[in-house]
């Protein structure tokens, strides 16, 4: 069966998959038809050929078509031909003339399986704002295609790290009733009429009780790493936060590795080899994006992440950061104080000044964290750390866990939660409790990172903000 299979598999591919553009401009010229797929960028005629670009969005790069104008039978095609028209095009591979590819396509035949008249996008530069208004169009554009080329890379890099580390991934629950960040800013998942007398009463709701999107898929993972001793979840969480800064987003992805009998020393560890197989991937497969990256978006941003994928990752306890911070011959925004958290500029500022690179700040003040990391034995602290990268600021924030029982409930006591709502939580401590850390990386805010985007709002095909859920 297994052999049946694999014949089949190898005739599919002889049928079904055509060379795409990229591959195409590797090809070397030839004689054997080839066919190019995809959408008019450009279109320039001259006196006696009509010359076209055609891009698919495998690369940065368009290919280059000529047609002969002469060819009566092609009239109505070059004449459709307009950018943003959808064209099948025939013909051979020859060497080109011009600079910039070493071939292009010799067009004996055309197709315009669909117009563009009036397509939007004929202006060589439009600005983010103006494309997040036609966020169904926008991965046409040079920026956009390398953002989603670039994002397809570090998605992929992100199962490869963890797999090959023995890691299983973890499909964590999208509606929740539990509030991992105890933020309170969540969307209400409800079936219930809202002008509807029963629509304040949970109990009558869907679910019998309250349900939520998620915030977070921690509580998850470390249900299963209880079990599995090595997990990660990698999917879509949501905060119903009323912000709009260039970092926030409603919907967004989150990637959360929970790992068994590991301490804040391992989980530190983990995260910075994490953040640097990212960074590399797309340095080593998005060569072309990341030059356009670096000669349209930010200026040096290739240089400055070879750096940090070279770099140790100094740790620095939050005590020190304060001291160095309240030393700083700089003037600071936020001002700052031992027990106050750290703002992005104080963050740049121990990235640039201070370390010189990369810096994990651990063991913060355990009244500005949340409830369920490990608090140290000096009473004011927890074993909490966040990864801070230059030019950005935090990028991973994770902790030990609390794995004592009696430290977990009395700390759920201070804070006022309602200990049954997490009954299940706590049994993890009840039954084989072991110490273990995790850390949780907005998935948007490292495409951010890599591409050096402004906005976080542009590197998610399609953005969910206030105000900003087009369809």
């Amino acid at each position: 069966m297994l052999a049946r299979r694999a014949a089949w598999y190898q005739s599919s591919m002889a049928t079904y998959p055509f060379p795409s553009v990229r591959e195409l401009l590797a090809a070397a010229p030839g004689t054997a038809p080839v066919t190019v797929r995809g959408w008019v960028r450009t279109k320039r005629d001259g006196k006696r050929v009509c010359f076209f670009e055609i891009n698919d969005g495998s690369t940065l790069k368009g290919i280059q078509a000529v047609i002969e104008k002469s060819r009566v039978d092609l009239d109505q095609a070059i004449e459709a031909l307009q950018t943003g028209a959808a064209v099948i095009a025939h013909g051979t591979l020859v060497e080109s003339p011009g600079k910039g590819q070493s071939v292009e396509l010799q067009c004996d035949r055309l197709e315009v399986t669909g117009g563009a008249e009036g397509f939007p996008l004929q202006k060589k530069r439009h600005g983010f704002e103006y494309l997040r208004e036609i966020a169904h169009l926008r991965g046409r554009t040079n920026t956009f295609g390398a953002v989603m080329r670039v994002r397809n890379t570090l998605a992929s890099a992100v199962h490869e790290f963890f797999q090959t580390r023995g890691f299983l991934y973890l499909h964590a629950p999208i509606v929740t009733a539990s509030d991992a960040e105890g933020a309170g800013a969540m969307f209400r998942v409800t079936t219930q009429d809202p002008g509807s007398p029963q629509a304040a009463d949970p109990s009558d709701d869907f679910f019998g009780r309250a349900a939520y999107l998620t915030v977070s898929g921690q509580l998850a993972a470390e249900a299963y790493a209880t079990a599995l001793s090595r997990v990660y979840t990698f999917g879509p969480t949501f905060r119903a936060e009323n912000s709009n800064t260039t970092r926030h987003l409603a919907e967004f992805w989150m990637i959360e590795p929970e790992v068994a009998f590991c301490d804040l020393d391992c989980v530190v560890t983990l995260a910075a080899d994490f953040v640097r197989h990212l960074i590399l991937a797309c340095l080593e497969r998005n060569g072309e994006d990341m030059a356009f990256f670096d000669a349209r978006i930010a200026p040096g941003i290739v240089a400055d992440l070879e750096r940090v994928a070279r770099s140790e990752f100094q740790r620095l306890s939050y005590s020190d950061a304060i001291g160095a911070l309240t030393e700083a011959d700089a003037e600071f925004e936020h001002p700052i104080e031992w027990g106050s958290d750290l703002q992005t500029e104080h963050e740049r500022y121990l990235c640039d000044v201070v370390a010189g690179g990369p810096v994990v700040v651990t063991d913060y003040p355990r009244e500005i964290k949340a409830f369920y990391m490990k608090q140290n034995a000096d009473g004011r602290t927890v074993r909490a750390m966040d990864v801070l990268v230059p030019r950005l600021g935090e990028i991973i924030g994770g902790s030990q866990r609390e794995e004592r029982l009696d430290a977990l409930t009395e700390r759920m006591e201070q804070l006022g939660m309602d200990a049954a709502e997490y009954d299940w939580y706590l049994d993890l401590r009840r039954y084989g409790t072991v110490p273990h850390s995790g850390f949780g990386l907005g998935f948007e805010r490292m495409v951010r990172y890599v591409t050096g985007m402004e906005n976080i709002r542009d590197v998610i095909p399609f953005p969910r903000a206030p105000g900003l859920a087009s369809f």
